[in-house]
């Protein structure tokens, strides 16, 4: 298989499976309710594929303008979670203004400052700000919630981009590489529900997310780490026993990604983190999982096969 191809394959792959999807949807029977819901769901899906896609065919500029703006509305939905103060406001167009610096570095291949500026600079240059502002009263928490925001809106979603910015010594279709993250990520969502709804018996952490079974996370790993077996070698630089890897570190970084937002929007008292995705909720909701699927993707590679 021609690696140039990849993209194109895995591409046409997803279409064929929304266009099944959609028949199906169409086709079966439901309830009025749950057909409305999964109409609702499959339509938020193919708005989703149309941009994804859109962003990566389009030249080098435009999937980073994509990206930055995933990370723009989804910090812009977390700030409206969260609690904050209003001496903050100021501190908030800084937390704003990194997000075009940390893409510009990602984007023009910066990666020392791409990988430091959130982590490092941001983390001096906030409680400085907040600072100055003089108002003590619950500082610790507002700085602490605004940088873990940054962190997973910014930084970790900033690492999709990245991923365009590596360079191989005979792997050149970065499309399928990013392209690959996103479905992966998804397909260990979804392998996760079925193996818990088919097989799930024991509760893994009920307080954070009731419907989360032993058998779902593990029927997630088994089956994420396959597919990575047998298909990342085309769609990454990986061979097949570090594909294997990546598989169980990636299933593993979904799951408590996705908890991770669980307890937040518990912790606030929210089902949904926002409304912005028709049949899905918030973009938080959608993207919980890359949050950290990201992360450990973009450094695997770039520490196993840069």
């Amino acid at each position: 298989m021609n690696q140039l191809d990849n993209f194109e394959i895995l591409s046409a792959s997803i279409l064929g499976a929304l266009i099944l999807a959609t028949a199906l949807i169409w086709g079966l029977k439901f309830s009025p309710k749950q057909a409305e819901e999964l109409k609702l769901r499959m339509k938020t899906w193919w708005y989703i594929f149309i941009f994804l896609l859109g962003g990566l065919m389009l030249p080098s500029p435009s999937f980073a303008i994509c990206t930055g703006l995933i990370s723009f509305l989804a910090l812009k939905e977390y700030l409206s979670l969260i609690p904050t103060r209003r001496a903050d406001r100021r501190v908030l167009l800084w937390a704003y203004l990194a997000i075009p610096i940390q893409y510009y570095f990602v984007q023009t291949g910066w990666y020392g400052m791409s990988i430091v500026f959130i982590p490092v600079w941001m983390f001096i240059l906030l409680p400085i700000r907040m600072i100055l502002i003089g108002e003590t009263s619950g500082f610790l928490k507002a700085l602490s919630e605004l940088h873990w925001g940054l962190m997973i809106n910014v930084f970790a979603i900033s690492h999709i981009l990245m991923l365009a910015t590596l360079k191989f010594p005979s792997f050149t279709d970065h499309k399928a590489l990013i392209l690959f993250l996103i479905v992966a990520t998804e397909m260990n969502d979804v392998f996760q529900y079925v193996s818990g709804k088919l097989f799930g018996k024991h509760k893994i952490i009920p307080k954070v997310s009731p419907n989360k079974t032993w058998e779902g996370f593990l029927g997630g790993v088994i089956l994420t780490s396959t597919l990575f077996y047998f298909v990342g070698p085309y769609m990454t630089p990986l061979n097949h026993n570090y594909s294997l890897a990546l598989g169980v570190c990636l299933a593993v970084a979904g799951f408590f990604g996705d908890l991770s937002i669980s307890a937040l929007k518990r912790d606030i008292g929210v089902k949904d983190s926002g409304n912005l995705l028709p049949g899905h909720g918030g973009l938080l909701d959608r993207i919980d999982s890359l949050c950290f699927t990201a992360l450990i993707y973009f450094h695997f590679i770039h520490y196993f096969a840069v």
